[in-house]
């Protein structure tokens, strides 16, 4: 595992998702593995940590997390813009040198069974909650975070730190037709004095 890779605690593991990044979802079952990539996974719940993803029902991640219970989000950062779109727009079912041929470099980490990707700014390990109705319907998958890691040259005390990183660190956001955009600066709202708590 790279020396820059540093364990992110789980109570602020959303933080790592939280800004609506596209998203790497890898995983393995019976020797095979893959990784996708997919724009609509979000953070769900703090504590414990939870977030969703939907995964097609035509798409080979899906068949291997269903069979594992198991897969990885990582956030991947505008120096991997190519091979996010590659892995976006090619599949396993047709295309089986998928990985190789798209240049993904997969590592494991002690005590996880989903593969993790090599390169990203974070990582987040997942359990299936399984929920066949959601699952069926809507292709949304509802998962619990049970590790998580970030690149400390990004994500710093719990808290992105991409106005001071390289510009290649910074996560990506998929629009359309293969279209993305980098984030941006950062923009910090005053807090507003209230009498009341909540809103």
């Amino acid at each position: 595992m790279d020396s820059y890779i540093s364990p992110v605690e789980l109570e602020n593991a959303y933080r790592l998702i939280n800004h609506g990044p596209t998203v790497l979802i890898s995983a393995a079952h019976r020797g095979v593995e893959n990784v996708m990539a997919a724009a609509w996974a979000c953070a769900l719940d703090f504590s414990p940590p939870r977030l969703t993803v939907v995964l097609d029902k035509t798409s080979r991640t899906r068949e291997l997390v269903e069979g594992s219970s198991r897969f990885a989000i990582q956030v991947p950062t505008a120096a991997q813009l190519q091979l996010t779109r590659d892995l976006g727009t090619t599949s396993l079912v047709t295309e089986p040198c998928k990985l190789v041929d798209s240049g993904v470099e997969l590592f494991y980490i002690d005590g996880y069974e989903a593969p993790f990707v090599a390169g990203c700014s974070a990582w987040l390990a997942c359990e299936v909650i399984v929920e066949p109705h959601n699952q069926k319907t809507y292709d949304l998958f509802i998962a619990e975070v049970t590790g998580a890691w970030a690149d400390r040259r990004v994500f710093q005390d719990g808290h992105w730190n991409f106005e001071n990183a390289e510009p290649q660190w910074r996560s990506l956001h998929y629009i359309a037709g293969g279209q993305f955009y980098a984030i941006g600066e950062p923009l910090r709202a005053q807090a507003k004095e209230s009498a009341t708590a909540g809103a």
